[in-house]
Parts: C-alpha cells; sequence; structure tokens
C-alpha cells in the first residue's frame, strides 16, 4: 500500500482530460496543466476517480479509435 493511501487526503481535486480524450486527476486549487483541460467534475480524489471509472469506458485513445474506425469503414466497402 502506497504511503499516501494511509494518510488522511482531505485535498479537493479535479478530473481533466487531454486531446486523446484520457483522464486523470489534478488539484483543483492548481492552473490545470498545459495540453488538459478541466472535465467539470470536482472532488476528493476518491469522488473523482469514481467518476473517471464511470465515464471512461474506452481506455483506447482517440486518435486509436479514430484509426481503428477508418480500418473498419475500409474494410466493410471493400
Amino acid at each position: 500500500m502506497d504511503r499516501w493511501e494511509d494518510e488522511e487526503d482531505d485535498r479537493r481535486y479535479q478530473v481533466v482530460v487531454n486531446h486523446e480524450e484520457q483522464y486523470s486527476v489534478w488539484f483543483a486549487d492548481r492552473e490545470v496543466p498545459k495540453g488538459w483541460r478541466a472535465e467539470g467534475f470536482e472532488g476528493t480524489k476518491t469522488e473523482c476517480l469514481d467518476y473517471i471509472e464511470e465515464v471512461w469506458t474506452d481506455m483506447r485513445p482517440l486518435s486509436l479509435r479514430k484509426k481503428m474506425e477508418e480500418i473498419e469503414r475500409e474494410e466493410g466497402s471493400g
């Protein structure tokens, strides 16, 4: 078990998303890192992780999903 999990974490976090639609948590009181945008959900770390688990149903990066869709379309029309 990580030592951070042993400590009471009362900090506020926010859910952030990058251009590949990959999710992460970030401190709510800090500027969102370059390349990421706020998703609009804020809470405890556990609440944020629970939210991510609920909404991030396809772990593949957006670019991979698009490429796979393109291949499927090409195979379907050929």
